[in-house]
């Protein structure tokens, strides 16, 4: 092992899922005492890397060496022995147990009789937070805790395991300014102790303030890495789109014309909404005959809306409108019942895999249908009506969901709202994961129902998905209405700039 090594290096690295390229011979290096931002779009890559650095991903070409020796982890484990840990976004703390629990997690120490030395316990977790200038009671019950301080146990967690490359994914996207401006503060004091961090985020000033390089991935290659003290954020965006590079996308840069549609009836408004730390304040408006897009990064909160306004989770404050009657939804069944409908980011939550397409598709009308015995032979037309519609191929309603293409289950998600018209449907994430036929054939269908004067909520943290069905776009920003887009030109490198 070299003294003079850089903790992290790495040569070539390539990786395919399912004979699609996610990585293409990247090269890169982190220093020791460094704070490396890593920025891309979704599915440029970044995140595939990190995952190969932390064993997560076992099988890849290229080389990776550690500290000047050279490594190929199999397994999380291996990873973290080897001194490199990772803080995901979503948080592995646990809620019921106290900060000292947390912390020690996995390494309790205890006493002769293999019994946990709960003082001890707690007098180790309280010098390491100490140690790292955290004051937080290393009794208190971790849930107990604002969502910043449990990120900062996370961390201390990690660096006590003894990792000496800790990988942050996205660790601001659900803190307050005040968070993360303590969490900076913790990382700049961390590094001059020699860890190395790797900070990958969506926001770009965050990157831009806390990074002392960036590095910028697009289409599964490391694009370029430079000083964060020489570039801006408008820098940034144009090589995570391919701009100056060659590799400029039809419609990356385009200018969409927003048809929006300002006289129209509203049909669903929302008045100081807000959830805990999820959302703040949140005011809109969808109009009949509209597609209102919500696009932001993950993390803003737009998932969290889209479940309040179907009765998924209620909110803290605020007030919802139906047609101008004030809009009280208990469950999702008074959702239906009230005329909205949801098609969520997630396809597993919305579909009986191991049930054919027509259960699926008439799941949500069956008390209109009969109301005291199933017509499975209605059900059958219905259902072949509307997948035909939505283009499901191949249409055959017995055929089992968990047969189809991740597109094709998408649609039959989108089928069953269509026996039925709603006055409203939320659509989360409506394009994540199809080839580009399927994300057609959902713009169409999307399209068609706007035509026929149903108020669409699309959300999504796809800048190319928001742009194709939207007549207006709010931009979500950690928790709030940060822009609006309305009969305007708009491209997607506004869309980012203004995220």
């Amino acid at each position: 092992m070299s003294e003079a090594a850089p903790p992290l290096q790495m040569a070539g690295i390539s990786k395919s899922f399912g004979g699609v390229d996610a990585l293409t011979d990247v090269d890169f290096t982190l220093h020791k005492g460094e704070i490396r931002g890593l920025v891309g779009e979704n599915g440029a890559g970044k995140s595939t890397l990190m995952k190969i650095v932390a064993g997560v991903h076992a099988e890849y070409q290229g080389s990776m060496r550690v500290n000047g020796r050279e490594v190929h982890f199999r397994s999380a484990r291996d990873a973290l022995d080897a001194g490199i840990g990772m803080v995901h976004q979503e948080l592995s703390t646990v809620p019921e147990l106290t900060v000292a629990e947390n912390v020690l997690l996995g390494r309790q120490p205890t006493n002769r009789y293999g019994i946990i030395d709960w003082a001890r316990m707690v007098r180790e977790a309280g010098d390491h937070l100490h140690g790292l200038g955290l004051d937080i009671d290393p009794h208190a019950r971790m849930g107990s805790l604002p969502v910043g301080m449990q990120q900062l146990v996370e961390i201390s967690r990690v660096l006590f395991s003894g990792a000496h490359i800790i990988i942050l994914d996205e660790p601001t996207s659900a803190l307050s300014p005040p968070e993360v401006e303590r969490l900076f503060e913790v990382l700049r004091r961390l590094r001059q102790a020699g860890p190395s961090f790797v900070f990958i985020s969506h926001f770009l000033d965050d990157v831009l303030r806390i990074s002392d390089s960036v590095t910028v991935f697009h289409n599964g290659r490391c694009v370029v890495t430079e000083q964060a003290a020489k570039i801006d954020k408008q820098w940034l965006i144009e090589r995570m789109i391919g701009a100056g590079h060659g590799e400029l996308e039809a419609g990356y840069t385009a200018e969409f014309r927003l048809d929006s549609r300002l006289d129209a009836p509203v049909v669903l408004e929302t008045e100081g909404l807000s959830l805990g730390r999820a959302y703040r304040d949140v005011s809109l408006q969808i109009r009949a005959g509209e597609v209102l897009g919500i696009y932001g990064f993950m993390g803003c909160g737009q998932v969290e809306l889209a479940r309040t306004l179907f009765g998924k989770l209620r909110p803290d404050a605020g007030a919802m409108r139906l047609l101008g009657k004030t809009l009280h939804l208990g469950s999702t069944a008074a959702a239906r019942q009230a005329g909205l409908a949801y098609v969520p980011e997630n396809r597993r939550s919305m579909l009986f895999y191991q049930e054919p397409i027509y259960k699926n598709v008439t799941i949500s009308i069956l008390e209109r249908l009969s109301r005291l015995f199933l017509r499975p032979q209605e059900e059958r037309r219905l259902a072949a009506e509307r997948i035909k519609q939505v283009h499901v191929v191949p249409p055959r309603v017995n055929r089992l969901v968990a047969t189809l293409s991740g597109g094709n289950q998408q649609k039959v998600g989108l089928a069953k709202w269509l026996t039925f018209l709603p006055k409203v449907l939320i659509l989360c994430e409506p394009t994540r994961g199809m080839d580009v036929g399927a994300k057609a054939d959902v713009v169409k269908i999307v399209r068609g129902l706007r035509e026929k004067g149903i108020g669409i909520l699309v959300t999504s943290t796809e800048p190319e998905t928001v742009l194709a069905l939207a007549d207006r776009i709010l931009v979500m920003r950690k928790g709030e209405i940060g822009h609006e887009f309305a009969g305007e030109l708009v491209s997607k490198d506004r869309l980012l700039a203004a995220s």
